[in-house]
């Protein structure tokens, strides 16, 4: 068994959903908290004090994922590798691009909309 460390653990190969998941959830909720602690005046617009918090843990998220994108997707260029290794690191790779992608799409409306109107 390969260790977690290791980029060709097939563990790996869900992990990009995993974070993804993590941040809607924490999307989300911090939104569904943050309505009903503090609500932000429904006139300032999209320029709220929870649109920023929301946008900087997406952007946090997406640069996450996108890293490990980067590193997976390296890590299927090492010379010598198995061809199940190579395998898992380039499915690794692409899980965490679309993770990525999903994080930007779902967060746009957090640029044109109100958080709780």
């Amino acid at each position: 068994m390969q260790s977690l460390r290791s980029f060709y653990n097939p563990a790996h190969l869900v992990t990009g959903l995993s974070i993804w998941s993590l941040w809607f959830v924490a999307l989300y909720g911090g939104q569904g908290v943050g309505c009903s602690v503090a609500p932000p005046p429904p006139e300032d617009g999209p320029w709220t004090w929870l649109n920023l918090a929301l946008g900087l843990l997406s952007l946090f998220a997406a640069g996450i994922l996108l890293g490990l994108a980067y590193l997976f997707h390296r890590a299927t260029g090492r010379p010598n590798l198995s061809e199940r290794e190579r395998f898992v690191a380039s499915v690794s790779a692409a899980g965490h691009l679309i993770a990525a992608i999903a994080v930007v799409f779902i967060a746009l409306p957090i640029l044109a909309l109100p958080p709780c109107a």
